[in-house]
């Protein structure tokens, strides 16, 4: 029997743990809105309904806010990553492919806008710059397996190159993906697909 004593511990852990998801939902937001750099603590605070001595409890600076939201994005993107990368990708054809690839990273990129500005921020410290590398790396081997069993003549070398080809392409265009409304997303996201399978096809064909 579990001794009465440790039940209000419980009950502040889970307390602080929901605090701390709460300021970090905030600071996804107000990340969204106006960016990291622009971003103050107070403002996240705020924007938590909490005051700027709750959020130093958990946090003791923007950065660190921001690092513990790279971390969680890092895991959620591995499950989402999950349902686009548990695949054949050498049986299917090459459109099906790009759907069952893009549609679940284009829906978590538009889920999370300030895990992507985060990703995308030019102006974040190179700590925090050296914290979303999992993220990026998680993409290019997930794509790169992919592409060994649909193209296992490819030389190493030349079949990386063609997978970070393809994915600066679509990190190129994922801020269309982000700022288009939800009636123009399917027009877009068809026509990133289009340019994808375009060079994916060339790129195919010519090494074999």
């Amino acid at each position: 029997m579990a001794d009465d004593t440790t039940k209000p511990a419980r009950k502040r852990q889970a307390r602080g743990e929901r605090r701390m998801a709460e300021l970090l939902d905030a600071a996804a937001e107000v990340f969204a809105t106006h960016g990291y750099a622009k971003t103050s603590t107070n403002a996240i605070a705020a924007a938590a309904g909490a005051s700027p001595g709750t959020l130093y409890q958990f946090f003791h600076s923007k950065q660190e806010i921001a690092e513990a939201l790279m971390t969680r994005y890092v895991e959620r993107l591995g499950i989402a990553h999950g349902s686009a990368f548990a695949i054949d990708g050498a049986s299917l054809p090459l459109a099906e492919l790009l759907d069952r690839v893009l549609d679940p990273i284009i829906a978590f990129d538009r889920a999370n806008p300030g895990f992507h500005t985060l990703l995308a921020d030019p102006g974040i410290t190179p700590e925090l710059a050296q914290a979303k590398r999992p993220a990026q790396k998680l993409i290019f081997q997930h794509l790169d397996r992919i592409f060994a069993d649909r193209a296992p003549h490819l030389p190493p070398d030349e079949r990386r190159l063609i997978v970070a080809v393809a994915v600066h392409m679509f990190r190129g265009v994922l801020p269309m993906l982000m700022a288009a409304g939800d009636n123009e997303l399917p027009n877009v996201t068809h026509e990133i697909k289009q340019a994808l399978h375009a060079y994916l096809s060339a790129a195919l064909e010519r090494a074999a």
